[in-house]
């Protein structure tokens, strides 16, 4: 029973720094626009930090953008309205998912060509190991040979 509780308590605690990023003094008092809110404010990214979204990032300048959201929000703006504000202002990379267009071909396909080239690079690598194996040095002429088994025996001059 102790563990539980203590597991429990862990949980609970590993759950709150994203959730204490929301200051309640932001929080609306219209329960459905806080919810929507929440729900945009999960899909930008902290500029900051670039690895969290605003909603679980407690930096200055997510905090200053999760109040322009729900400034927005609060002055009849829709969802899309909103983020398309946001975007307008610091760019596609404000975006955790960004959109599939021209401009943002690297982001969706760099990893992929990347990753090809580290295959062909090693594909290459490897081929180039295996033929210096099996290359196999020129046969001695019996002179060279007759050489060698002097030099071996020790009575090379």
């Amino acid at each position: 029973m102790l563990k539980r509780l203590l597991l429990a308590t862990a949980l609970l605690f590993a759950a709150l720094p994203p959730a204490l990023a929301v200051d309640p003094a932001e929080v609306l008092d219209d329960p459905a626009l806080e919810a929507r809110a929440r729900d945009i404010s999960k899909g930008l990214r902290c500029v900051v930090c670039q690895n969290q979204s605003i909603d679980d990032s407690d930096a200055t300048l997510a905090r200053d953008l999760r109040l322009l959201v729900r400034e927005r929000l609060s002055a009849g703006d829709s969802d899309k309205e909103v983020v398309d504000y946001v975007v307008s202002r610091y760019g596609d990379f404000v975006l955790l998912k960004p959109p599939f267009k021209f401009a943002t071909l690297a982001l969706w396909f760099g990893p992929l060509a990347f990753a090809a080239l580290a295959l062909i690079a090693a594909f290459a690598f490897f081929r180039r190991q295996r033929r210096a194996r099996t290359e196999t040095a020129p046969a001695l002429s019996d002179e060279q040979r007759k050489r060698l088994d002097d030099l071996l025996k020790g009575d090379g001059s």
